[in-house]
């Protein structure tokens, strides 16, 4: 059973940066398919980000296009999502997940294994 761990998240003003990092308790190089996703309150969960398990296509909803950058170490078994240019509207529980295979995309909601999540607020 894959384990995944984010960390990073916290308080941060309009403008600035965060960095995720989902850590994986197993291999992820060649099998997994990495998603985040995020949850506001009161919202549904959203596709944010994903990172393909062989080659590192990834795919990015409109929302964070230009902002978001999703990268992998493949050593550390471990995917981070750089978020700059922070907005309030940013503001969200942020999971990351693993699926089995190599399509990405972020209207993908089938995933295998969940994290736990980590809390983003932007706010002044």
């Amino acid at each position: 059973q894959l384990q995944l761990a984010e960390s990073g998240g916290g308080l941060v003003q309009p403008g600035g940066s965060l960095r995720l990092s989902c850590a994986a308790s197993a291999s992820i190089y060649g099998y997994y398919t990495i998603g985040w996703f995020r949850q506001a309150p009161g919202k549904e969960r959203e596709g944010v980000s994903c990172i393909s398990n062989r080659d590192g296509r990834t795919s990015y909803a409109d929302s964070v296009k230009g902002r978001f950058t999703i990268s992998r170490d493949n050593a550390k078994n471990t995917v981070y999502l750089q978020m700059n240019s922070l907005k309030p509207e940013d503001t969200a529980d942020y999971y990351c997940a693993a699926r089995v295979g190599s399509y990405c995309s972020v209207y993908m909601r089938t995933y295998d294994y969940w994290g736990q999540g980590t809390q983003v607020t932007v706010s002044s």
